[in-house]
């Protein structure tokens, strides 16, 4: 379902959970492009439940880091880790692409969206049944869906495809979400729909992490904020990270400190969806 005709899911076989060990674990992680460094020796770990901002510069690396979380991408040094194994052999892991990568002009409705979250608890070769089914109709309750469900999906606003995304996510039973710039191009209202989507997964224990040019929103909606550029610049509670001498690190020219109360405003061509972004820091 990508531009370049490739579905737009993933298919993991099954693998056992070592409840003990971090939903999401990181070590020393870089990929290399060419000779350019996407990612920079990354270290972190991520708890069930949390729900994390990845923020920073246009080119920052923070596609790159959910393609190798989702296991589609492998890394160059380090290593990933999902409930203590690689992630691609995880079903537990939901992938939201951009939907700048979508083909949204490919024949299936919402419905079989949705279902493709189902593939890989049904086999490829597997045909859905009455749980499977029921998955469906309840993911695309909760995303209020459900009306929409025989429509093609070409048809539906930006808000809407991103929350068919998040019900295909949940009929997968997805464990970790990988959110890559859901909230990019929407109006407030449709935001605030998918902000609250989010509350409604933390509230199941699903564990998120949303890429987001916003710094203003990564303030008022997420526990933690990871600031990258192709490094890790600060990785902790909004108030820990979204500091002006980081944000300016991270950021350089992108960024500009307004007058004397904190005020910083990220220039327009550091992001893909061209928003003036200003964010108010003092204390």
């Amino acid at each position: 379902m990508s531009q370049s005709k490739k579905p737009a899911y993933i298919i993991y076989p099954n693998t056992q959970h070592d409840d003990e060990q971090p939903i999401l674990d990181v070590r020393h992680l870089s990929v290399l492009y060419d000779t350019h460094k996407a990612l920079d020796n990354l270290t972190f770990h991520l708890h069930s439940g949390e729900r994390v901002a990845v923020i920073g510069p246009n080119g920052a690396g923070k596609s790159t880091l959910f393609k190798v979380v989702a296991g589609v991408l492998p890394p160059t040094q380090g290593k990933v880790s999902v409930f203590g194994s690689q992630p691609a052999g995880h079903v537990c892991i939901g992938y939201v692409p951009q939907r700048s990568q979508v083909d949204w002009n490919f024949p299936v409705t919402v419905y079989d969206v949705v279902m493709m979250g189902r593939i890989a608890k049904m086999g490829l070769l597997g045909w859905p049944q009455a749980r499977d089914h029921e998955q469906v109709r309840s993911a695309l309750a909760t995303v209020t869906l459900e009306t929409l469900a025989k429509r093609q999906i070409g048809e539906l606003s930006g808000g809407q495809q991103q929350r068919m995304f998040i019900a295909r996510a949940l009929a997968q039973e997805a464990e970790l979400m990988l959110m890559d710039e859901p909230l990019a191009g929407l109006d407030v209202p449709s935001q605030e729909e998918i902000l609250s989507l989010l509350d409604t997964l933390q509230g199941q224990r699903v564990t998120v992490m949303v890429a987001t040019h916003d710094l203003d929103q990564a303030a008022r909606h997420f526990d933690r904020v990871m600031l990258l550029n192709h490094k890790i610049h600060g990785f902790g509670t909004p108030e820990q990270v979204l500091q002006p001498q980081r944000l300016m690190t991270a950021y350089g020219g992108h960024l500009r400190l307004l007058g004397e109360d904190g005020l910083l405003a990220v220039d327009d061509s550091c992001c893909d969806d061209g928003e003036h972004i200003h964010v108010h820091l003092a204390d």
